[in-house]
């Protein structure tokens, strides 16, 4: 599968400019490892549902970027980073973006096996949402694990709260990245000018792998479900890396205390999974 490696070949180029004027892979304040962690995940998916591909191709479904949905029930809101949905009928004048626009404009770092797999699939366009299909939702927990774990649990399990109070035929899906890195220079703990003629940059030691496993069992307490009309994910799918956040490649931790490919929360069993789901679901779309 793709994604794992496209996101980390991707935030391995330090892209993300702070008000200090440095450059950072990853920062808490920017939205640019959820946005791509979203599509590599829909590329996979793509390319792991033939159903979906047909879809695709006869424009019977589109996607959306960060769509707000609202629980009937609580009439609580939650933006959402993205879904895949039946073309609503609501006017627009923006243009519409093609699913390799929008990994144009995110800067992928693509290699010819990429290329190659995208080159043969059908175009996914942006359009109005209608009635939503998949809604996917990507969360990164990087430093200070401990402490934000049960932040992490209660972000995502209110994401699926809301999702299924909007559309519960909808497929929820997580997506978590894990920084399993023994140290991390966070930009919160360096707000200066870094580089040349400065003092280095401080660095955080991280307890691992214990850190690490926290986050991953947290994770793993999330709610699920098996068909329509309860609550919890449809899938969840954790990908551990290792970001020092220093400028050094990024690179996908694939042993403990990553899960295992067959672990139910391993990333390849949550494509496996959606893609039987979306299989089966919209059948008779």
């Amino acid at each position: 599968m793709n994604g794992p490696d496209l996101l980390a070949r991707t935030m391995s180029v330090p892209s993300i400019r702070d008000e200090h004027g440095n450059l950072w892979q990853y920062h808490s304040r920017s939205d640019r490892h959820s946005k791509v962690a979203c599509w590599a995940t829909m590329f996979d998916l793509l390319q792991h549902s033939r159903l979906l591909q047909r879809h695709v191709a006869e424009g019977k479904v589109a996607f959306g970027v960060n769509h707000v949905f609202a629980d009937f029930k609580t009439r609580r809101k939650k933006k959402l980073d993205l879904v895949i949905h039946r073309p609503g009928t609501a006017a627009s004048d923006r243009v519409a973006r093609s699913f390799p626009d929008l990994g144009q404009g995110l800067a992928l770092e693509f290699d010819a096996d990429d290329r190659a797999s995208l080159s043969a699939l059908p175009t996914l366009f942006e359009a109005p949402v209608g009635t939503v299909l998949m809604a996917l939702e990507a969360k990164a927990c990087m430093t200070k694990h401990v402490g934000s774990g049960p932040r992490l649990y209660d972000e995502l399990n209110s994401s699926h709260l809301t999702v299924h109070g909007a559309a519960d035929q909808a497929i929820a899906v997580a997506f978590v990245m894990v920084n399993a890195a023994e140290s991390f220079v966070s930009p919160d703990s360096n707000r200066r000018p870094l580089g040349v003629g400065q003092p280095p940059a401080k660095v955080t030691k991280l307890k691992q792998p214990a850190s690490t496993e926290f986050v991953v069992s947290k994770v793993s307490e999330l709610p699920t479900r098996t068909r329509p009309g309860t609550e919890g994910y449809d899938a969840i799918g954790i990908v551990v890396v290792d970001c020092k956040n220093d400028g050094d490649r990024i690179s996908v931790v694939s042993g403990a205390p990553a899960p295992d490919s067959n672990d139910l929360f391993s990333y390849e069993s949550m494509i496996r999974r959606v893609a039987n789901q979306y299989d089966f679901l919209n059948a008779n779309l």
